[in-house]
């Protein structure tokens, strides 16, 4: 986006996890078209360089590291205090799934490493976040969920569990921060993604079929969904997890 394309400054800023590709990337995207300036992160600095120069250097920094990281986790939030002096949002969107299979063979190494990625570093920055500027001055979160969280998925069960552990963090943090800060999730279907190829990759209109709406996501349908809880047209909405699935729920009564 060139600086004649730039919308108005909208005064907020973000710090969007995982975004040089992907969800977090539609996340920011949605961000900066309505004049949010952005922070985004990833763990590949060439990715993640690429990622702001698309999005507009201008408005955008990245921060390269990994999200479980305690070291990482407090330079994105002290960097994002400095370019731009105020952290309104933040969008817990890193996470992992480093396995497929049956949940009672699963590595418990394995399983430490996706709830250290996908739930501790969440409360990590929500705590970060809410220290260096949304304690005194409000804000909003959003951790990005899965709809794995909210009913078993074959073969990704330690992601679901995970997922289902975020649902119920961004209950705890909307209780403990109200009413300064709003935090909310985001459970998603499946979303044309690299993180999620291995669910449609060389059957994507099979995959969809199971989808009233007809198609499977893809980053921006998350990116308007943020852009919302993120805003002032959601001010009385905390707690909530949205569901962004195609109406694939739907499917699942009797």
């Amino acid at each position: 986006m060139t600086s004649a394309q730039l919308p108005p400054l909208s005064g907020k800023v973000a710090l969007v996890t995982g975004a040089s590709r992907g969800i977090g990337f539609g996340v920011a995207e949605a961000f900066v078209a309505r004049g949010d300036r952005v922070c985004i992160t990833g763990r590949n600095e060439d990715a993640l360089k690429e990622a702001v120069e698309k999005l507009g250097s201008e408005r955008v920094i990245g921060v390269a590291g990994k999200a479980h990281d305690l070291d990482h986790q407090s330079e994105a939030v002290e960097r994002t205090m400095e370019a731009f002096g105020r952290l309104d949002h933040l969008v817990n969107n890193a996470g992992t799934n480093p396995v497929f299979g049956p949940i009672a063979d699963l590595d418990l190494n394995v399983a430490r490493k996706v709830f250290e990625t996908n739930v501790i570093s969440a409360l990590g920055l929500a705590q970060k976040a809410w220290h260096a500027w949304q304690k005194e001055n409000g804000g909003a979160i959003v951790n990005i969920a899965s709809i794995a969280g909210l009913a078993p998925s074959p073969f990704i069960g330690a992601y679901g569990v995970s997922k289902a552990a975020m649902i119920n963090l961004t209950q705890q943090l909307a209780y403990e921060f109200a009413p300064k800060v709003r935090v909310n999730a985001i459970a998603p279907a499946v979303v044309k993604t690299k993180f999620a190829q291995a669910l449609y990759e060389g059957r994507e209109e099979e995959a969809a079929a199971g989808y009233p709406l007809g198609r499977l996501g893809v980053p921006s349908d998350i990116g308007g969904a943020a852009a919302f809880l993120t805003s002032e047209q959601s001010d009385w909405v905390t707690g909530q997890t949205l569901v962004v699935d195609g109406g694939l729920f739907l499917k699942a009564g009797v």
